[in-house]
């Protein structure tokens, strides 16, 4: 693995059973995702989103402001990780995520803004799943790692 970018944590969000995602100082995870979210245990594959502040900062450079977590994360960081791979690494304190997939983007978006999903296509945020259980807190320092191609899966 090659670091890449380090930053930090800015938010963390959690999804209660309906209501608006909350806004946390920490949250808990492990290999199910994060635990007292309504998407525990759903899809490990799509157990935590991250998400950059850059796509805030896009979408108000084109007129649409809106507040964080709308777009459904988890995590906000203040560095862009939607260049990464499946099986990419970001380390969050002393937790380690791998990348699943990119977020795709649904039609809620359009109830923000009828523009927004469009703007967002490659900048709405990745999944990922923790590879080990602990605690994530706001403000905690971020290492991102990209595979190298001659890493296999683990």
């Amino acid at each position: 693995m090659q670091l890449i970018a380090e930053g930090k944590v800015l938010e963390l969000f959690i999804a209660l059973k309906g209501a608006p995602k909350q806004l946390r100082d920490e949250i808990e995870v492990d290999a199910d995702g994060i635990i007292g979210d309504k998407f525990y245990a759903k899809d490990s594959n799509r157990a935590i989103l991250l998400t950059s502040q850059e796509s805030y900062d896009l979408a108000k450079q084109n007129g649409i402001a809106f507040e964080f977590g709308l777009l459904g994360e988890n995590i906000i960081l203040d560095i862009n990780p939607y260049g990464l791979s499946c099986g990419d690494r970001v380390e969050i304190g002393t937790i380690v995520l791998e990348i699943t997939q990119n977020c795709t983007i649904c039609n809620s978006l359009s109830k923000i803004d009828k523009a927004l999903p469009k703007l967002l296509q490659c900048d709405r945020g990745i999944f990922a799943k923790a590879l080990q259980s602990g605690v994530i807190k706001k403000d905690d320092k971020v290492k991102i790692y990209k595979r190298n191609d001659n890493e296999k899966d683990i």
